[in-house]
């Protein structure tokens, strides 16, 4: 009877401790992906800042033009014709920064508009709203796309993408985007896939079909491959792999949003 309830005792400890084990274990996961996304909000709105930043210095020059072109007039008075060229180009530039403002203006607004309807993606680590070399992005992780060397969608991937189908299909139709495949700079050679290049190509193409089929214009987006050449990260780590091994979707500016090349001259 000892025997019995003392074994019992061991049994019911050691069911405990193995519970604990497992609660502590799954802890420690979400602590992490919580880490992970506060991380990722930080960014975010450091991104917005950046974006925020180029709106008001954009203000502040606008604001110090006016004052000069205030300080010409006072002084030009009975030099009109002296001054008018100077004016003329102070004019001139002032209507070239009210342009720049409202285009930074509506990039800002579109990044917010982006961020705020692919949150519960960003949340969940699905997707990453951001600005990289002056480019507006929606980067989406290979973990939950692809499988190693493979270019067939996850089931996880194909619910990602379907999600971002249908945000970007609201976009305006002079709106176009990118689909740029990134893998980390480790070699593959298959029968299959030469290089990273076909490897990085190929899964750019697959997730484009895929947004297509979830209701974006095919005139609206395009697809290629960077393989290893394009890094977001260290590859000298494994983290900065990872990071490395990703679909980039490029939100290309229009024509309006570039800089003027007037003045410019091409033989």
């Amino acid at each position: 009877m000892r025997h019995t309830i003392k074994l019992a005792v061991l049994l019911l400890a050691g069911s405990i401790l193995g519970g604990a084990c497992v609660s502590s274990g799954t802890f420690e996961a979400k602590e992490a992906e919580l880490a992970t996304t506060v991380k990722d909000r930080d960014a975010l709105k450091q991104d917005n800042a950046k974006l925020q930043a180029k709106v008001d210095d954009l203000n502040k020059q606008i604001a110090d033009l006016k004052k000069q072109m205030d300080q010409v007039k006072a002084y030009g008075k009975g030099k009109a014709d002296e001054l008018q060229a100077g004016m003329d180009s102070l004019q001139k530039r002032l209507d070239e920064l009210e342009k720049q403002k409202k285009i930074a203006e509506a990039r800002a607004a579109m990044f917010r508009s982006l961020a705020d309807k692919l949150r519960s993606m960003v949340d969940a680590g699905q997707i990453k709203v951001t600005v990289r070399n002056g480019r507006m992005l929606l980067v989406l992780p290979n973990d939950i796309l692809f499988d190693s060397g493979k270019t067939e969608l996850k089931p996880e991937g194909k619910d990602a993408i379907g999600k971002v189908a249908k945000v970007l299909a609201t976009m305006p139709a002079d709106r176009h985007f990118l689909v740029a495949g990134h893998t980390d700079n480790l070699p593959i050679k298959t029968k299959k896939f030469q290089s990273n290049w076909e490897l990085s190509t190929q899964r750019a193409v697959e997730v484009l079909r895929l947004l297509i089929d979830g209701g974006m214009k095919p005139s609206q987006v395009g697809a290629a491959g960077y393989a290893e050449y394009d890094p977001a990260a260290d590859n000298s780590t494994a983290e900065g792999q990872k990071q490395n091994r990703r679909i980039e979707i490029v939100v290309e500016p229009n024509l309006s949003e570039l800089p003027s090349l007037e003045g410019l001259t091409g033989k």
